[in-house]
């Protein structure tokens, strides 16, 4: 008969990962410790990554006393592979001085033999963030010869040499690899300061650095365009996205971009053309779709103000801007999705998914990305203390819940393609 719940895995000092029998694995969601739900636990996908957590000790469920106990030895995590968003953080102690965790999100790990198990689940089987079976080699070498085809092309330029050859951006190699989703970064500025900003952290945030640095130029649409017309060479079914992680908030150009799509549609490009925003500055949704943007996805943590401006910090705008983004992109035809940023133990809270179902029924939205929240865990909770958020459903539960209040409504991780023939 098969283990029904995971052993705990730790690390030593030295960064070796072991499992101990005498415990259970614990779960976290929020400020609740418990055993994994039964619909939670799935083997660790392909490509996810083992993550040490410096100055956090494990803590696991002793099998034949049923006490919590904490070890001497360090807590692991999974950083989990893109189409999966975790369920449950890792139950550990912090000791005092531990330093901020870096910007990813930090999955619940167990193991059951000799397989490792994480509290998640797949959203979308979606393969374009999976690059096994192609080489790195093969990838460097292409995106080298992209520079050297496009010289004169700086968005191209920053793609290859930054997006590609520095971080690895997935997106940014399928555009070497012809296929897929193309990025399109245009902005240095942004209208928010997200906690979590992955390309710009202020100077006396407790994150030690951004993984990313911002884009340091403004292409032109000519730029932007040629990059576009060379993913669609490529793609039979193109989709390029506004909107990276290398720059600020594409809405602040938003002329640029109004320009851009405008003459791409004027020279007969094809496919879905998408904007990921926080959806601060409404007036240019209206323009773009107008111009020929086909979907939008607004970026939030919450569709409670409250809590959204916790973590986003907005400067210049409001939440009803996004509200009103949302509903003028509606009208204008465009497909919206929610890219939500998923944090156990708080975005399936009752509170939380009321205010979510208000807001998708209000405006017909499409889609929900349910990404993951990459934060430190008690970073998180500590920036949201004092709001009520109601008793935690799991994840599993929020999606039905979801599903069965707003019919319409489809989940996925990724950009929908949405038409080919504009």
């Amino acid at each position: 008969m098969k283990q029904k719940h995971p052993d705990l895995v730790f690390a030593f000092e030295n960064g070796e990962i072991a499992s101990d029998d005498e415990y259970y694995m614990l779960c976290r969601r929020g400020e609740e410790w418990a055993l994994p739900r039964p619909d939670e636990l799935i083997p660790l996908p392909h490509e996810s990554e083992f993550f040490l957590l410096p100055g956090r000790r494990a803590v696991g469920l002793n099998k034949k006393t049923g006490e919590v106990e904490e070890l001497e030895e360090l807590a692991v995590a999974a950083f989990i592979a893109p189409g999966y968003t975790i369920s449950g953080h890792p139950v550990y102690v912090t000791e005092e001085n531990a330093p901020t965790l870096p910007l990813f999100a930090y999955g619940a790990l167990g193991v059951i033999g000799d397989d490792f198990y994480v509290c998640a689940m797949q959203v979308d089987k979606d393969q374009r963030q999976v690059f096994e079976g192609i080489s790195p080699k093969k990838i460097e070498k292409k995106a080298r010869a992209i520079i050297k085809e496009f010289p004169k092309n700086r968005l191209m330029q920053h793609i290859m040499n930054n997006c590609v050859l520095r971080y690895g951006c997935p997106a940014a190699k399928n555009l070497v690899l012809g296929r897929y989703e193309a990025p399109l970064p245009t902005s240095r500025a942004c209208n928010a300061r997200c906690i979590g900003c992955i390309s710009h952290q202020d100077a006396d945030s407790s994150i030690c650095q951004a993984p990313q640095d911002r884009m340091s130029f403004t292409p032109t649409a000519e730029e932007i365009v040629e990059v576009m017309f060379y993913h669609q060479q490529h793609e039979a079914n193109p989709i390029y996205s506004f909107g990276q992680g290398c720059e600020g908030e594409p809405l602040t150009q938003g002329a640029l971009l109004v320009e851009a799509v405008k003459l791409f549609r004027e020279k007969g490009g094809i496919g879905t053309v998408n904007l990921n925003s926080n959806s601060s500055m409404p007036k240019w949704i209206k323009e773009l779709a107008l111009a020929g943007l086909n979907s939008l996805r607004v970026s939030m943590n919450s569709a409670r103000e409250e809590v959204y401006n916790k973590y986003y910090r907005p400067t210049n705008y409001h939440f009803s801007d996004v509200r009103e983004s949302i509903q003028i992109a509606k009208e204008h035809g465009l497909f919206v999705s929610l890219n939500l940023l998923f944090f156990p133990g708080v975005t399936d809270c009752e509170k939380e998914v009321e205010a979510l179902i208000e807001l998708v029924n209000a405006y017909h939205v499409d889609f929900i990305q349910l990404r993951n929240l990459n934060i430190d865990p008690e970073m998180y909770l500590n920036l949201l203390n004092g709001i009520e958020l109601g008793p935690c459903i799991g994840l599993a539960n929020f999606t039905r819940r979801l599903l069965t209040s707003c019919p319409h409504l489809q989940f996925g991780y990724f950009n929908p393609k949405i038409c080919t023939d504009i």
